[in-house]
């Protein structure tokens, strides 16, 4: 149930989480992605102060970040951006502490990106997730997105 605050989220009984856009990199920020990125991958290194400003002083990105009792629990970053067909969204690199999963923090990072993407006029929003991460997917095909027909490539280079 959502609270009067789009993005306030009660995630269980006892513990209401707080999303908030990031709009200064600081050391509690910093320290939060060096234990969040980890949980999320093992061959990227975490974001430092220079990665994180870039972040947020882009037009590009968006990061959102859940807190509990002012600790960050969880973040993901929201990309806007426009193309000749319009306005794109896409919603990279969720991770939830793998101390508060399951109460519903994942949810409310991902109801406050869509609720931003649709207020900067974008009327879809992408995303990727490995088969392996089951609760991930069961969470985003409850929240409607839907599987798309298509292929994803990359190029390294």
């Amino acid at each position: 149930m959502r609270s009067r605050h789009p993005w306030r989220r009660d995630v269980h009984s006892a513990t209401v989480v707080a999303i908030r856009e990031v709009t200064n990199v600081d050391d509690d920020l910093i320290g939060a992605m060096a234990r969040l990125i980890p949980q999320l991958s093992r061959s990227n290194p975490a974001p430092g102060a220079a990665a994180l400003r870039e972040i947020v002083s882009s037009g590009a990105s968006v990061l959102l970040v859940a807190e509990d009792d002012g600790v960050i629990v969880g973040c993901l970053t929201l990309a806007l951006f426009r193309i000749p067909t319009g306005l794109r969204a896409w919603i990279e690199d969720v991770v939830v502490d793998e101390s508060v999963r399951g109460r519903g923090v994942g949810e409310a990072l991902n109801l406050a990106a869509l609720d931003r993407a649709r207020s900067a006029g974008a009327t879809t929003v992408d995303l990727t997730s490995r088969p392996s991460r089951e609760a991930a997917n069961r969470l985003y095909q409850r929240l409607g997105f839907e599987e798309r027909a298509t292929n994803v490539y990359r190029f390294r280079l």
